[in-house]
């Protein structure tokens, strides 16, 4: 089993920025590849982007290029979330989630591990 553990969210006005983490724990050397998706309120779960743990090979979903920055720290099993401009269509629950796959994982059904989440709110 892996564990998962999101921090950093909270409430913040338009054209702030936030950084989002997971921590990582349990059967850690299993995971290949890391996410972070998003699930507003009557909306599905939206990827966001993910990276090759041990790699460090990043993907984005076109939706957030530029303003998303994905990183991790392996020697901390530490997963990051660099989120800047942000606007109140970010306001969602943000998730990480993990994988023993490799390959262009975009759909929550390919995750097998997720954190519990942490709310972002954006103020206009």
């Amino acid at each position: 089993q892996v564990q998962l553990a999101e921090s950093g969210g909270g409430l913040v006005q338009a054209g702030d920025s936030l950084r989002l983490s997971c921590a990582a724990s349990g059967r850690t050397f299993s995971v290949a590849t890391m996410g972070w998706f998003r699930q507003a309120p009557g909306k599905e779960r939206e990827f966001l982007g993910h990276i090759i743990w041990s790699a460090g090979s990043i993907a984005y979903a076109d939706s957030m290029k530029g303003r998303f920055i994905i990183s991790r720290d392996n020697s901390k099993n530490m997963l990051y979330a660099q989120m800047n401009d942000l606007i109140p269509a970010d306001t969602a629950v943000y998730f990480c989630a993990a994988s023993g796959s490799i390959g262009r994982l975009t759909s929550p059904a390919q995750f097998r591990y997720w954190g519990q989440g942490t709310q972002v709110t954006v103020s206009s």
